[in-house]
């Protein structure tokens, strides 16, 4: 017996129409400070990244994700965006952009660039012209700008505290309160003012016309917002459902009118940029509607990563996930890293604690490190989840070093984190700065190879045994199976559907049109091998499917 899953989404074959590429892509993310580094300053930056593109051919991936790479003050690792139309000196110029999209293009991988529509910097002209011009002024209603309470406006407007911890409001020189759901240094755009809505259009259509095939977009749920005169409590917003699309911040209904103007714009082009949401939202439908045909196209989900290794949370995940594709016309998405989270080869490998994986990652960064980690186990189930979602029909977002097996860095010391979530809140956040240590390319040498002038966070010694020159030769290494992998998952993909076949406990066995087949032993112990051709497996298989392994099967 089977069960049946089809989001009936049109078949996927090498000559694809261009206008559905994305729709079951690998997305490769890299965080351009910690990827390479060609000037030897410390920093990553673009002319790195293109002396890497045939490594991103080699690898075989479509397309490119690029992290915020704009004018930053890093108070948010690049989120805190000074310019939109314009590229951190730091890390390049506008003809090193152009160039990049140029080679990545050249090796057929596209390019999807983060957005990041919620807040700017508080460099940014606008906030800084707002400040300039005082109370009531055009130039402050770009921002959500309030009177305090109290007697003299010395208290916030609300108690409302921020993402990053501590308050959500801050006062300038005049007297009047700010809005920042995140850092003071991100001030919230209003996006009930048509300017902002209107600069927004022309920012996609600036890099639209340099180039870039879509975008990430960040916060994308949180523009939108409905703010009384009489704001509730943080304990009464708390309380606010999230469901109904009437949360005074969050997956507002009326953010959709925003998305649909985004995607008439980006129908502007032959083919159609596209766009992936970031909204963190309450349920499938409302986040099917980020993801419809006239708004953004796709939207994230991060339930894969927020599960265990278990078989019973990824077979619920892969189905819900693909009914919600179904409902919104799209196709869904998987990751299990990214540059906010504790590296999957390290939560997979932690010791049963209370709480999701991701949140026993943290607790182990607050330990230094000393809570039990199993690093084989680790690298082992990470290399068999991957295997597994890289045999899903849909988009799968891999994260810059993934492919290295590499797990998290907790040993930086106090002084040189950068992250501004570690020292905002103290023996609180471990920050996230252990996943963006720069990658190591080479087994030795200055910065493994990340560039002549040292890396910009520390690196461990046992980068090395985990860098692309110790992997490239070993047949057997992570990054291998990911190539081999990818070149095909390339070959195999069709029709974005699956087939659940009866399998034994802890073990998933899904079939994909074509006859490729795909079997992961979440237990311990070895299982019967199905009947079929091994295509590749994330372990050494024999008569028996060892504990902890996922194969790829032809029948």
């Amino acid at each position: 017996m089977t069960t049946v899953i089809d989001s009936e989404a049109a078949d996927h074959t090498a000559e694809a129409d261009a206008a559905t590429w994305w729709r079951q892509a690998a997305v490769y993310q890299i965080y351009p400070r910690s990827f390479a580094d060609a000037n030897g300053d410390g920093i990553g930056d673009l002319q790195g990244i293109i002396s890497r593109v045939p490594y991103l051919k080699g690898l075989g991936v479509d397309a490119v994700w690029l992290s915020p790479f704009y004018p930053s003050a890093l108070a948010d690792g690049g989120y805190d965006v000074d310019d939109y139309r314009d590229v951190d000196p730091k890390i390049g110029t506008l003809d090193d952009f152009d160039e990049m999209v140029a080679a990545l293009h050249a090796a057929d991988i596209k390019l999807i660039v983060d957005i990041v529509p919620n807040h700017s910097s508080n460099r940014h002209v606008w906030f800084q012209q707002a400040l300039a011009a005082g109370k009531g002024s055009p130039e402050r209603d770009r921002y959500i700008f309030r009177d305090g309470l109290g007697e003299n406006g010395e208290l916030p407007p609300s108690d409302w505290t921020s993402m990053f911890g501590g308050p959500a409001w801050t006062q300038v020189a005049d007297g009047q309160w700010y809005l920042h759901l995140f850092a003071s240094e991100q001030p919230d755009f209003n996006w009930d003012n048509r300017e902002v809505r209107d600069d927004f259009l022309t920012t996609l259509r600036f890099w639209c016309d340099r180039g870039v095939d879509g975008f990430r977009v960040d916060v994308a749920h949180g523009c939108a917002k409905k703010l009384d005169d009489v704001l509730p409590t943080q304990a009464e917003l708390d309380e606010i459902s999230t469901t109904d699309g009437n949360h005074p911040i969050w997956d507002r209904n009326e953010v959709h009118e925003i998305y649909t103007e985004w995607r008439q714009v980006l129908n502007e082009y032959d083919p159609p940029r596209i766009a992936v949401a970031e909204a963190w939202v309450a349920s499938a439908e409302r986040r099917a509607r980020y993801a419809s045909p006239n708004e953004l196209g796709q939207a994230f989900n991060f339930d894969l990563l927020e599960a265990d290794f278990d078989p019973e949370q990824f077979r619920e995940i892969v189905s819900t996930n693909l009914d919600e594709a179904k409902i919104a016309g799209s196709s869904t998405t998987w990751v299990f890293s990214n540059h906010d989270v504790v590296r999957h080869a390290t939560r997979y490998g932690l010791a049963p604690l209370n709480g999701r994986k991701v949140k026993q990652g943290r607790e182990w960064l607050l330990s230094g490190g000393t809570l039990p980690l199993d690093v084989e186990t680790g690298l082992r189930r990470a290399r068999a989840a991957s295997l597994f979602m890289l045999g899903l029909p849909g988009s799968a977002y891999l994260y810059q070093g993934e492919e290295l097996g590499l797990g998290e860095v907790a040993d930086i010391p106090a002084d040189e984190h950068q992250d501004p979530a570690y020292f905002r809140n103290p023996g609180v956040d471990p920050g996230r700065d252990g996943c963006r240590v720069p990658l190591p390319w080479t087994r030795d040498g200055e910065s493994f190879g990340f560039g002549s002038g040292g890396a910009h966070l520390p690196q461990p010694s046992w980068f090395g045994d985990r860098s692309v020159e110790a992997e490239d030769s070993d047949p057997d290494s992570t990054l291998n199976l990911y190539r081999r992998a990818l070149a095909l998952r390339e070959e195999l993909q069709a029709a974005e559907s699956l087939e659940w076949v009866d399998s034994p406990e802890n073990v998933l066995h899904f079939r994909r049109p074509n006859g490729w087949e795909v079997v992961t032993n979440f237990s311990t112990g070895p299982v019967e091998l199905p009947a079929g051709r091994v295509l590749i497996s994330s372990g050494p298989v024999g008569d028996t499917l060892p504990g902890e392994t996922t194969v790829w099967l032809r029948s």
